[in-house]
């Protein structure tokens, strides 16, 4: 029996614009984890557009059997099984990675989850290793365009854990776990991409 695939329209849109900002920060990764990799598709394409690296794809549970259909049918060398992580309750993988990517995750987990997941980086990351945080976020506590406020509306509504972060607070908890901002990457419909390096 075939898996269904699931299918995310935001993927297909915004893949190539965060491909662009990849390029450049990845050439001499070889490993790269990605935290709530959602239907797998954006694993699919990143981990063939970088064919040098092996892409490791992770979420919770729930998720890893549309992502195994995506990786199944994709049939790429550079594309791991999917693993399960919670970033509150681990486990967290033992093996370190070269960077990690996350993209449309923290506007819908909460605050503590939110924490959970940047404090955990650091245990598997390496030394200089980088981190990309994709998605909308606020600054100076303030929306960037209507359509965010709306958006994050919407998103209390159904969950009021969730919501649209602070720029100033995610990075405060990146600089406590030793990762400097290098870059914040303007991109399509209010989104931004952020980049952490961690020290070494």
């Amino acid at each position: 029996m075939v898996q269904h695939k699931p299918f995310s329209q935001a993927c297909e849109e915004n893949k190539i614009p965060i491909l662009g900002v990849l390029r450049g920060y990845l050439a001499n990764a070889r490993t790269v984890l990605e935290i709530g990799s959602g239907t797998g598709q954006h694993a699919v394409f990143f981990a063939a557009a970088f064919p040098h690296l092996v892409w490791q794809a992770s979420d919770v549970p729930g998720y890893l059997p549309g992502i195994r259909a995506w990786i199944e049918e994709a049939g790429l060398p550079n594309l791991s099984p999917p693993f399960a992580l919670e970033v509150t309750g681990g486990p967290w993988p033992e093996d370190r990675f070269d960077a990690i990517f996350s993209a449309n995750t923290a506007h819908i987990m909460s605050e503590t989850e939110v924490a959970a997941m940047l404090r955990g980086l650091p245990k598997v990351l390496t030394p200089g290793g980088m981190f990309a945080l994709y998605g909308p976020f606020n600054y100076g506590g303030r929306y960037t365009s209507e359509s965010n406020a709306r958006f994050d509306t919407w998103l209390k509504a159904n969950d009021p854990r969730s919501g649209i972060k602070d720029f100033e607070w995610l990075d405060e908890l990146a600089r406590e776990g030793g990762l400097r901002l290098l870059a914040d990457h303007e991109m399509p419909v209010n989104n931004r991409t952020l980049v952490w390096r961690l020290e070494a």
